[in-house]
Parts: structure tokens; sequence; C-alpha cells
């Protein structure tokens, strides 16, 4: 069994164009926070990662912010950085995305841009070379991920992901139900695929 302790989020520093977003951070940073579970995220304070942050907060939940020191300046203000629980400054960001690996039991991808991919491609990319089972999951906010699950899928069809059964990311459209579709997938991570979907699809 794999227990779930902490759960990494990569977003967006910017709120993006649709109040979506920055309602949907807030809503799963409340929802860690009411299943004891720790955020991990990047340290920003403002956009999406700082909905995230400050509604896990507000709801009593614990907090890591893992932030590289060149872009306090930009992501995050001081005062705000001071409120999380539990605080490191990497010197850049490779550091800041071993740490945030090591530190975390799953993965949830909200929308955000470049780096947002990025980092849960790498995640992928780990998962496909054997190195973790780690949970990952899309956050589908208003089919915001459609064309990159549409991308992963090509790939697929094309011939280019070889080991397909071991990068089979979950994809949630209620980000209500993220926090629980993690929790059954860790719960049975080492048993059949057919009762991590069972359970999947009873959520």
């Amino acid at each position: 069994m794999n227990t779930i302790r902490s759960i990494c989020v990569y977003c967006g520093s910017s709120p993006g164009r649709s109040d979506v977003y920055v309602k949907a951070g807030h809503t799963l940073g409340r929802s860690l926070a009411e299943a004891g579970l720790r955020l991990i995220y990047g340290g920003g304070t403002k956009g999406i990662m700082g909905a995230v942050a400050e509604s896990t907060m507000r709801a009593g939940g614990k907090v890591t912010g893992i932030i590289p020191r060149f872009l306090i300046s930009k992501e995050a203000t001081e005062n705000a950085l001071g409120r999380l629980d539990e605080l490191f400054v990497t010197e850049n960001m490779h550091e800041r995305k071993h740490m945030m690996f090591e530190k975390s039991d799953a993965f949830v991808a909200l929308p955000g841009g470049i780096g947002t991919v990025e980092e849960i491609v790498e995640i992928m990319t780990w998962a496909q070379l054997g190195h973790h089972r780690k949970p990952i999951v899309f956050a589908n906010v208003g089919g915001f991920w459609d064309p990159m699950l549409a991308l992963l899928d090509h790939m697929k069809a094309e011939g280019f992901v070889h080991t397909s059964h071991l990068v089979n990311p979950l994809v949630v459209d209620r980000v209500e139900s993220v926090v629980a579709a993690i929790l059954a997938e860790g719960a049975v991570v080492d048993a059949p695929t057919t009762g991590v979907q069972t359970l999947i699809d009873k959520l």
C-alpha cells in the first residue's frame, strides 16, 4: 500500500484569464487540508499557486513551499512566504524539482503554463522509466488539459510511448474529486489494474 501523506501541486503562478482556475486552486487547497494531506508546491504566493496555498492554510492544512532564490521576487513576497509552515529556498530549478519529487507521494497538475507542463511531463517520464509509481493526476478544469491529453494519445498511437502501462495518469474533471481519486489510486497501487479502475469509476 502506498500511503499518501503529501501531494505536490503544479500550477500557474498567474491567475489565467478565467476565474474558474483560481477557484479550482482554492477548492483543491481546502480538499487537501480537510483530508489531512500536506501541500507541496513551488512556493509562489501569486496566481493559482497562491490560491492553493492560501486555501490550504485557511482550512488548517500544512504547506511546504520550495522556491528557487531567483524567483522569490517574481512569484512571491517575503511576507507571504513567512506564513508557510515550511519553506525551502533552492539555488536552481533542478534542485527545486528534485526536492518536490522526494517530498511528495502524488502529483496534480492544475492549469498553468510552460513550466507546469514541463514539471508534469518530467514526472510522467520518470514513471515511464520505472523510477516511481506515485499517482499522477491532470485536474482537467474546464477541459484545460484536453489538448495535452490528445497529444499523449497521439504519441501512444504513433508508437512513441513504448511502456504506456507505466504512464497512465488519472484525468479528473471535477477538482472536488481529485483528492479522493488520489487516495483510491494510492490504496491499490500494487493491486491489479482492473481494481484501480473500478475504484476510480466509483468516485
